[in-house]
């Protein structure tokens, strides 16, 4: 193991980390949360797509539904395996822990109950998770999720190219099926804001950016996430509460209601004049939302019975 200031050296100089041997144990620490979350964000993704895409308009848009499921599945995969090599149990962390201690946008706690909604998840928040995936696979440190996440990129493009083909068509169909989707982005967009985490003068100090297990801050990537959603909104003539100004002689973007504000998950509707804490959106996002507990029962019942079964039919040959 290196000490503190050779392993300071190794990040600095652009070096990649390839096994344990070469780790502090914060560096260690730090990677594993790193990937526990991304594991777990593409894992949960798979119930909650899975349960709109049952309602796609055609046997093709399913099909495709499902491929993009098959997808996050992988990728979650990718994640979990190197957890593994990193000393984790991957088992353990699928299938036996409590449903509240996954670590994934709270976004993915509210349904997405329509085809509708499934292409808008695939237009923000699939492309909310192509900014921090792509960040991390510019600037990481460690080698096997770098080019772990080169698979990850390529597939993550075809997610965004579906929601964005599809809420193109939805939208100049016009009429209810508009509606629909204005409906599903007056709610979903200010939760996409939100995957971003806390605002940087919040978050002052980042172990990520220093180890390069990451290389933009939450801002930076919430204006990224910006810069590319609100012109595509706009340019297929859906309404976003965000708008472009000038500061210092750089674009930035501002949001057109207060952040953070109240949001009733039940009905999914946000309360933009009610303005709240960070402290206040903390505590939604430790108690999980509707969906939390239904989804992470979706894979974990099914891994138990298969277990179950396979010892059944293994005692009943070796009887």
């Amino acid at each position: 193991m290196p000490t503190a200031a050779e392993f300071d050296q190794m990040i600095k100089s652009g070096e990649l980390i390839e096994s344990p041997k070469e780790m502090t144990p914060e560096y260690l620490k730090e990677l594993k949360h790193t990937l526990i979350v991304s594991g777990d964000t593409e894992l949960i993704s798979a119930p909650a797509y899975y349960l709109a895409a049952k309602r796609a308009p055609s046997i093709n848009a399913f099909m495709t539904g499902i491929a993009i499921i098959q997808d996050e599945l992988a990728h979650a995969h990718i994640a979990y395996h190197i957890l593994e090599d990193l000393g984790e149990d991957q088992e353990k962390l699928i299938f036996s822990r409590d449903p509240k201690s996954f670590r994934y946008p709270y976004a993915f706690d509210v349904p997405l109950e329509s085809w509708t909604e499934l292409v808008v998840a695939n237009g923000f928040y699939d492309q909310a998770g192509f900014c921090l995936l792509g960040d991390i696979h510019d600037k990481c440190s460690y080698g096997p999720w770098k080019r772990g996440l080169n698979k990850v990129m390529l597939e993550e493009n075809f997610h965004l190219r579906n929601g964005r083909t599809w809420m193109k068509r939805i939208s100049a169909a016009g009429g209810s099926a508009k509606d629909e989707l204005q409906r599903a982005v007056d709610w979903m967009f200010p939760l996409s804001v939100e995957w971003f985490g806390l605002p940087d003068a919040m978050k002052m100090h980042s172990t990520q950016l220093e180890y390069r297990l990451k290389g933009l801050t939450n801002d930076q990537l919430r204006q990224w996430w910006l810069s590319t959603v609100v012109p595509y909104c706009e340019q297929i003539g859906v309404r976003v509460p965000a708008h472009k100004e000038i500061k210092d002689g750089k674009d930035v973007w501002e949001l057109d209601y207060p952040f953070p504000c109240e949001f009733d998950a039940e009905h999914k509707r946000w309360d933009f004049k009610q303005p709240i804490t960070w402290d206040d959106v903390l505590e939604r996002w430790r108690a999980r939302g509707p969906r939390n507990a239904e989804m992470v029962a979706m894979f974990q019942e099914e891994f138990h019975n298969f277990r179950k079964s396979h010892q059944h039919k293994s005692q009943k040959r070796d009887s």
